[in-house]
């Protein structure tokens, strides 16, 4: 009998994107999926596009000061627990799947409530208020990075498998990339996710301004900030080895051409930058919750295995001086390559489906 499976993720694609790949497994073994989302949320466009059937319910996050709109977050929350009960109901899986975001947490109580096998996946190196609050009452919680597991209050149940990232990360050789996007000579890869981050990007515009470059340089500026971009630099004689874009949508491609990457310390971006053995310089968003974005960071730094630049430290000297010294250095590119490399979980989605084999018994 084929497991069906509900998955709830929201919020952000690196929430999202890992969800899918476990979807993607599960129905790789004749398995089906349900998607449990935020009405009005990322979700419902990332996970239709990739086939997937989503049911939204209304719910909300709690602001971590005092505020009257957690009243309203209490009660769909309330609400949001019975939504996720009648989907349940109707779908009857043989496990609840949470990938983080607040949606997660409605559906991963409810499930757990009625006694299904309930899985949690941990993207970052921090976990989660969701993950830490239900890692007491779920079945099994995955987690991305083993330094994780202090924090979790159910501990005996935390199982290291890391993030399940997409499959054409791992099946395009930096050969056949750099020959299909016409590139010779040292690539630097710059981006700050799809929205784009201000402050890499206005060290970036300074330094193309300012500096001799003699890298190729492929730039996803986001899409809220590239025609302001593309306008500041109108008049400038920019050279031909850089590549400006809104949005990198050949990420496979491109990462895998590139000699050093240059971008946040998202879980899931530091996933494919390490399952495809890369120099990273990691400028970690000081804006995110329990600032896990450093934490990652300083993980691979501390494994030798990236470079951290915080974005109080970021300019277009600092930048351009950091990733001068590794062309220049190839030992030491090398050396960090190879570490990123060692930290690599490129089977988590095996590793994943196989706890799900275990706790539905298929």
């Amino acid at each position: 009998m084929a497991l069906k499976a509900i998955i709830s993720a929201g919020g952000t694609a690196g929430h999202i994107n890992p969800a899918i790949a476990i979807a993607k497994q599960i129905t790789s073994h004749g398995g089906e999926v349900l998607f449990i989302g935020k009405e009005g949320g990322m979700e419902t466009d990332l996970v239709t596009k990739e086939g997937f059937k989503i049911s939204c319910i209304k719910v909300a996050g709690f602001k971590r000061s005092l505020s009257l709109s957690n009243f309203k977050t209490v009660f769909l929350a309330a609400k949001g627990i019975s939504e996720t009960k009648k989907i349940i109901k109707n779908y009857n899986p043989d496990i609840v799947i949470g990938c983080g975001g607040y949606v997660s947490g409605p559906a991963l109580f409810s499930a757990a409530m009625m006694k299904i096998p309930t899985l949690i996946h941990e993207q970052n190196a921090v976990p989660g208020m969701t993950t830490k609050i239900l890692s007491r009452v779920v079945s099994r919680v995955c987690v991305s990075f083993e330094e994780s597991i202090k924090y979790l209050p159910g501990k005996d149940k935390a199982l290291l498998t890391g993030n399940p990232i997409r499959k054409n990360m791992l099946s395009i050789s930096p050969a056949f990339a750099r020959d299909e996007l016409g590139l010779v000579g040292p690539t630097l890869l710059v981006f700050g996710g799809s929205i784009g981050a201000k402050r890499i990007n206005d060290s970036m515009l300074e330094l193309i301004k300012t500096k001799e470059v003699n890298f190729n340089i492929i730039w996803g500026t986001g899409k809220r900030y590239y025609d302001e971009i593309i306008n500041s630099l109108k008049g400038i004689n920019i050279s031909e080895k850089i590549t400006i874009s809104p949005y990198i949508y050949n990420m496979d491609s491109v990462m895998a051409a590139a000699d050093i990457v240059v971008g946040r310390a998202g879980a899931i971006t530091i996933s494919e930058i390490c399952a495809m053995g890369k120099c990273s310089v990691l400028i970690p968003s000081p804006y995110v919750t329990n600032n896990h974005q450093e934490h990652n960071a300083s993980a691979l730094e501390a494994a030798g295995a990236a470079i951290m630049l915080k974005e109080d430290e970021l300019c277009a000297d600092s930048l351009f001086d950091t990733v001068s010294s590794l062309f220049s250095d190839k030992k030491k590119l090398d050396s960090i390559c190879a570490n990123a490399l060692k930290l690599a979980k490129p089977n988590a989605s095996s590793a994943l489906y196989s706890e799900i084999e275990k706790l539905t018994n298929h």
